[in-house]
């Protein structure tokens, strides 16, 4: 902690610093709070897609084990045949924070010749753009915790550090400053009537 001067000047500085702290604290402290309540509910809306990004795999899963013919959407080395290519998102603002907004995704399909692949073939791809589609937004919204995150940790250290050390320091050093000053005043005072006794005694005599 860095030494401070005793003197008024200061006791104005560091009456002014904790002015400042405690104006400001509140704001910090609510702008944790509205992170910490946006992250739990992306995270929950995560959880929701992740569920239901599960549920229509399954589903697909099932729908095509009836035809038997998985290898119909399968590439020759056994990847889909549609994959995701540019993402579209948006700049949203939580909190100050610039997080990305998802807004859709593009999708390239291989070549596939038609006679070859079964009649079914548009509506599984369709399903497979479902799922494919939500893995996609399911990242951006990890993108979305992962920024908040970092800013969530910068605002819990500035609390922090205005909660546990700024205020408690500045009202320290206030503190001491009025206990200083006071003390100086009443040894002026005691000063002045020692003086003043004296002269009194030097006109008796």
């Amino acid at each position: 902690m860095a030494k401070i001067k005793l003197t008024k000047n200061e006791l104005k500085k560091q009456k002014d610093a904790l002015k400042m702290y405690q104006r400001y604290l509140p704001t910090l402290q609510l702008k944790k709070q509205q992170l910490q309540t946006e992250i739990r509910a992306i995270e929950a809306r995560v959880r929701a897609i992740a569920d239901e990004r599960d549920r229509l795999l399954a589903e697909f899963r099932a729908w095509i084990a009836v035809f038997g013919e998985e290898d119909a959407v399968r590439t020759a080395d056994g990847g889909w045949i549609l994959s995701a290519g540019a993402v579209r998102t948006s700049v949203g603002n939580i909190a100050g924070v610039d997080i990305p907004v998802f807004k859709g995704a593009e999708f390239t399909i291989d070549e596939y010749d038609l006679f070859s692949r079964p009649l079914w073939i548009d509506r599984a791809l369709d399903r497979l753009r479902a799922m494919l589609t939500l893995d996609l937004e399911i990242k951006v919204l990890e993108e979305q915790v992962a920024r908040l995150g970092r800013e969530l940790r910068t605002t819990t250290q500035r609390v922090n550090l205005f909660e546990k050390v700024k205020i408690p320091e500045t009202a320290d050093n206030i503190k001491k400053i009025r206990i200083y000053l006071g003390d100086q005043q009443t040894a002026q005072v005691v000063r002045g009537k020692i003086a003043k006794r004296k002269v009194v005694e030097r006109a008796a005599s």
